[in-house]
């Protein structure tokens, strides 16, 4: 525009003077030229503004990435009304899979274990890991608090037949947050077992289940509080009453099947220090676990040491894992924790488990995740044909085509040892495309 102003009262400067001079054509001529240079100049200054207007706008890729990828998190998708007139968010993960198994998987579309006989190996596709989620945020709390919760659900219930998927509860929970305290009820993991591996191969059950990884989503209540150390350091310290679960009643002589409680109150805690500083971050948390298992009149006693952290030296890379020892670990989600002869002689198994992940992630899209598990039993606990040691590796790689859109191919090995039979092998593949909403 000022180019244009500009242009305008040098026109009219000219056309002055050369009236006053009485003006001759080469005299107009001049001015004309004089003109068209402005006029260009002009044009090409558009131009450069365009250019550099589009530069500034139009982030790198892997920024465009970032910047999508925070903006899903932030809105997830969309708000549905509720009775309460509170926000309720759907969210979730249609997953699609299809897996090729060895004969040693037992029937299973994810074999935690390689079984002791072999059978057809049952490869094919599957819908049945898809979860379905709402997230609520509730009213402000007496002093300063807030309440929110979430409830996830899956359709890995019933069998792999692709008609018989039936919807089931993974996790909820209900939470009374403060500055420094949180008060939780709902299901989830043992509190003991807070982290698990980075998969899209095993989402219906955890992965590394009866190889270090104590799963089980359970009823619990929880209470937390936080203490800080320095501005880059902290504590935790929780504690929480857990439901176990005892379905291991094939593995008892029949005489005693009815004997066993299904569930029973076990007690919790853990005690996690973190420090985090310029993207790095250390977790360390020691934890234990107090419960026991009533069966064909006897209390066997479930007594767990657990300790569970999380490196990461830097953003793109992180090592992550736990280990535990003690007896009696099945109801947490492990191989069977007691034996029970057919003369009534019940015996707790002791165990110890541990598990680790190192995962990188090269750039926004590409990431790596290599992991390893196993829980081994003490031989002289064990029935005939007990499984002695369970070790399972597994490595995948997932690449995002766009932030809520994830592609996986991952393989594992189990290596299975049953007592008197020696060892069993199974190979899982598994391709996945994921669909966040």
């Amino acid at each position: 525009m000022l180019i244009r102003i500009a242009a305008a009262v040098l026109f009219a400067s000219a056309v002055a003077s050369a009236i006053a001079s009485a003006q001759t054509s080469p005299d107009i001529q001049n001015v004309l030229e004089r003109l068209d240079k402005l006029e260009t100049e002009n044009a090409r200054l558009r131009d450069e503004i365009r250019a550099l207007r589009a530069e500034l706008t139009a982030p790198a890729t892997e920024e465009r990435m970032d910047v999508q990828e925070n903006r899903t998190a932030e809105l997830e998708q969309t708000k549905v009304a509720a009775s309460q007139r509170f926000p309720v968010t759907l969210t979730g993960m249609l997953l699609f899979n299809a897996f090729k198994n060895g004969q040693n998987a037992g029937a299973a579309q994810v074999p935690a274990a390689a079984a002791l006989n072999k059978a057809p190996a049952p490869d094919g596709a599957s819908l049945r890991q898809t979860v379905v989620g709402l997230k609520f945020n509730g009213p402000e709390l007496p002093g300063g608090g807030k309440a929110s919760g979430s409830l996830y659900m899956d359709f890995f219930a019933g069998t792999n037949v692709p008609a018989n998927n039936l919807l089931r509860i993974r996790i909820a929970t209900l939470d009374l947050a403060w500055k420094n305290t949180t008060i939780s009820v709902g299901q989830d993991k043992p509190l003991i077992s807070p982290r698990e591996p980075v998969s899209l191969a095993q989402v219906g059950i955890s992965p590394l289940t009866a190889a270090g990884n104590l799963w089980n989503w359970n009823p619990q209540f929880r209470l937390e509080q936080r203490f800080a150390v320095n501005e880059h350091s902290g504590l935790k310290a929780q504690g929480q009453i857990y439901e176990t679960t005892e379905n291991y009643s094939s593995t008892l002589p029949p005489q005693f099947a009815a004997t066993l409680e299904r569930s029973r109150p076990s007690y919790e805690g853990r005690f996690e220090f973190f420090q985090e500083h310029g993207g790095r971050r250390v977790e360390l948390a020691p934890g234990f676990h107090i419960g026991a298992t009533h069966v064909a009149g006897r209390s066997v006693q479930s007594r767990i040491a657990s300790f569970d952290w999380l490196v990461r030296p830097f953003a793109r890379l992180e090592f992550s894992g736990e280990l535990f020892r003690g007896s009696d670990v099945a109801g947490l989600g492990a191989l069977p924790g007691f034996n029970v002869s057919a003369a009534g002689v019940v015996t707790a198994v002791h165990s110890h488990g541990e598990w680790g992940q190192l995962a990188y992630a090269p750039t926004a899209r590409l990431s790596f995740h290599a992991y390893s598990g196993q829980q081994a039993n003490r031989v002289a606990d064990l029935p005939s044909s007990g499984v002695i040691r369970n070790f399972v590796f597994a490595g995948n790689i997932m690449y995002k085509f766009a932030p809520n859109v994830i592609a996986a191919f991952e393989a594992s090995q189990a290596r299975t040892e049953y007592l008197g039979f020696g060892l069993r092998r199974n190979n899982h593949y598994d391709l996945a495309l994921a669909y966040l909403f």
